[in-house]
């Protein structure tokens, strides 16, 4: 990676600040749930989607006492329950221990979370950051942000799975990574930085275990209106066209 160029992962509100807009104004790759929806998912922009959400209502306070109920002075006394001891009731089939912490266990990660009031779009690429980790990566030259890429496992894009189902000659095993969207501003457009990007997600992608990844690009369309670019740059890339088709061709790559 040349000087002056580093890639951020999105998983907090600062980091998710960095995802630049579209080079085409209708769209916004931060309000889009295209490929999160399959049914109703747009790529439009959305400006409430960039805002912090409303935070969620106050829970109702405990439902008074019920009038119908008979009323004692005293709870009723239960005969079977210990008496003459402090701490919590004495439960026969519990291990007689507590468990003992292994000191040289090591310490389950810590892994980070967003809030579930925080923008619309930041909850969708956070869904896995607890197992799975970021969803989206961000290219900077000189701290300005160039290139986006979002991608993610299989399972974290329906519109994804229902467009892989139209082509049965992909494998089903190993199932993909799969890149939805790459996509450099005007600015940054020929210096090579979506490439750059993608070369960092996809090692991203086999240091977690997959074997290979697909990206689904969109041929005869406006540079500014497809989400994955074109053929010929993942190709350029090191994808393998997995399946020709005049509109939506698949592009494949096998990781190491």
């Amino acid at each position: 990676m040349t000087a002056g160029v580093r890639i951020v992962d999105v998983t907090d509100e600062a980091s998710f600040r960095l995802i630049p807009p579209c080079a085409d104004p209708g769209f916004d790759h931060r309000s889009c749930d295209y490929w999160e929806d399959a049914d109703r998912g747009s790529k439009a922009a959305r400006l409430a989607w960039l805002e912090t959400q409303a935070a969620p209502p106050p829970t109702r306070p405990a439902l008074a006492g019920n009038p119908f109920a008979r009323q004692d002075d005293a709870p009723d006394v239960n005969p079977f329950a210990p008496t003459g001891r402090s701490g919590p009731a004495w439960n026969p089939f519990a291990d007689d221990e507590e468990p003992v912490a292994n000191p040289f266990a090591p310490a389950p990660p810590v892994r980070p979370i967003v809030p579930s009031n925080g923008p619309r779009k930041l909850t969708l690429l956070g869904r896995g950051l607890a197992v799975f980790g970021s969803y989206a990566k961000v290219l900077l030259v000189d701290d300005d942000p160039a290139a986006y890429a979002q991608f993610g496992p299989l399972s974290a894009y329906p519109r994804a799975q229902r467009l892989r189902e139209l082509y049965p000659q992909l494998p089903d095993a190993p199932l993909p990574a799969v890149i939805t969207c790459i996509a450099t501003t005007a600015a940054a457009r020929g210096a090579g930085q979506a490439a750059t990007l993608i070369r960092a997600v996809c090692d991203d992608l086999a240091g977690r275990g997959f074997a290979a990844v697909e990206a689904y690009p969109e041929r005869n369309t406006r540079p500014d209106a497809t989400s994955a670019a074109t053929p010929e740059f993942w190709l350029a890339a090191g994808f393998a066209l997995a399946v020709e088709d005049e509109r939506y061709p698949v592009v494949r790559r096998e990781l190491t």
